[in-house]
């Protein structure tokens, strides 16, 4: 059957028959890819996903135990909700060099005391993957345990699934793989998601536990169409750059345990570390005795944290003047800053604002505002916030402040760690909940309704 030319959207999937400099469904720029295609009007249509089930009631349906199998790396098994669920997909993406083929090495070795591991690498020779197996000192007697295969033809990878029966199976990565009956290249909207709708068949039919790693594109989204998310049972990302020292792994979709959840890996020479204790590691540097400094307790899934905030205001060189903001939406930042303006007539139309989050984690709740205005405000007026003090609380657009949840966990933290004084909103000081046998807190809690209020403590207006 004749072939045609068609232009396809690489981000959602759109096809054009010439091509367009912005895709008219989703509006990405440069996203269309010419590919070829052959009409399949004479073929039924084939289901995207093939295992099914018969109708049945609640009642009868048989209960299964959950088996988990555990990977040992504690900061990995806490994200999946305690351990791998067989049968699940688990994507893992992240930018590159940044841990993901390391990651899913060491679960490979650490899951081999379960069960065969079939490792296939569409990115590396043989050679390769063993001087990376080598350098992360594995157990010799593990290595042995672990199956390695360098292809990216989809049917062969099937092929040796087929032979070997593992149990669990690794791939790295989604986009370097290609099914021969399509004639795209590898990479493209179409081959990502039938290369991924044949895996999870495969997974769910024998109960296979799948890994994939993915590539992101620049915007930071897994390279690939968006239905790649929606068939897996698992979506994690790394969020940090490969720059810092510490790389942050976050759970953006689960079917198996929470949502939002983080896990925290130092890069060292032997792989990548989990720091099982992390709520002080974003401290350890802090500096002493500096303006524009403040210290807030967050909530990372149900991990509490603390984290510095950095803020710099000095005076503009350009007409324009420029607003940085890393791991903070730079959106909110400016409605606060909107909110200082006119609560405080602080002009700041002519000076550059910088703020930073230590530690290269992307903080998305809104109750670390106060830390951010805090901040400002220090850096502006130029005084020091107490060392042993935290702050958390939301802004509203009047500069009212609004509670934060779960305020017990993040005074409790933060009282492990030392600080002898928070300042709340004051709602969450009247609804504070009861501790066990009426204990007190042992640092000092101070309520405000309004960001003047607290500006007002420290003896500015």
């Amino acid at each position: 059957m004749k072939t045609r030319l068609v232009y396809r959207c690489q981000e959602c999937g759109y096809v054009s028959a010439k091509w367009l400099g912005r895709c008219p469904d989703c509006s990405a720029w440069n996203s269309l890819v010419e590919e070829k295609e052959t009409p399949t009007f004479s073929q039924p249509a084939r289901r995207m996903l093939q295992f099914t089930s018969e109708i049945s009631t609640l009642d009868k349906i048989g209960e299964e135990s959950e088996k988990r199998y555990q990977t040992n790396i504690d900061e990995f098994d806490r994200i999946l909700g305690g351990g791998i669920v067989p049968g699940s997909i688990i994507l893992l993406g992240g930018a590159p060099g940044i841990g993901k083929s390391t990651l899913l090495l060491q679960a490979g070795t650490k899951l081999v005391s379960d069960g065969i591991v079939l490792y296939v690498s569409g990115e590396e020779s043989l050679e390769q993957i063993k001087s990376r197996v080598l350098r992360l000192k594995t157990n010799s007697k593990v290595i042995k345990n672990i199956y390695f295969l360098s292809e990216t033809n989809l049917e062969n990878i099937i092929d040796a699934v087929n032979n070997l029966k593992p149990h669990f199976l690794i791939i790295d990565s989604i986009q370097t793989m290609y099914r021969s009956d399509f004639p795209s290249a590898p990479g493209t909207v179409t081959q990502v998601r039938e290369c991924a709708a044949e895996l999870v068949n495969l997974a769910k039919m024998r109960k296979l536990s799948v890994f994939l790693s993915g590539h992101i594109t620049k915007e930071g989204a897994i390279a690939g169409p968006r239905v790649l998310e929606h068939l897996v049972d698992t979506v994690l990302y790394f969020e940090t750059e490969k720059q810092y020292t510490y790389r942050i792994l976050r759970a953006y979709k689960n079917r198996f345990g929470p949502t939002n959840e983080i896990g925290i890996f130092e890069m060292r020479n032997d792989g990548l570390n989990p720091i099982t204790n992390p709520a002080n590691i974003f401290l350890q540097e802090r500096v002493q005795s500096n303006p524009g400094i403040a210290i807030v307790p967050v909530l990372e899934g149900t991990r509490p944290l603390l984290l510095e905030i950095q803020a710099l205001v000095t005076k503009a060189s350009f007409t324009l003047p420029r607003r940085m903001v890393q791991g903070y939406d730079y959106n909110r930042l400016l409605m606060l800053i909107a909110v200082l303006e006119k609560r405080f007539n602080w002009r700041f139309d002519n000076q550059d604002i910088f703020v930073n989050i230590i530690g290269g984690l992307k903080v998305r709740e809104t109750g670390i505002d106060l830390g951010i205005i805090l901040a400002l405000a220090s850096a502006w007026l130029n005084f020091i916030l107490p060392l042993d003090t935290v702050v958390m609380g939301e802004v509203g657009l009047t500069g009212e402040l609004r509670s934060v949840a779960q305020v017990d966990i993040r005074l409790r933290e933060s009282e492990k760690l030392g600080f002898k004084c928070a300042l709340i909103p004051e709602y969450n000081l009247r609804h504070l909940p009861a501790r066990p046998g009426n204990e007190r807190y042992k640092l000092e809690i101070k309520g405000f309704h309004q960001i003047e209020e607290v500006i007002k403590y420290f003896g500015h207006t």
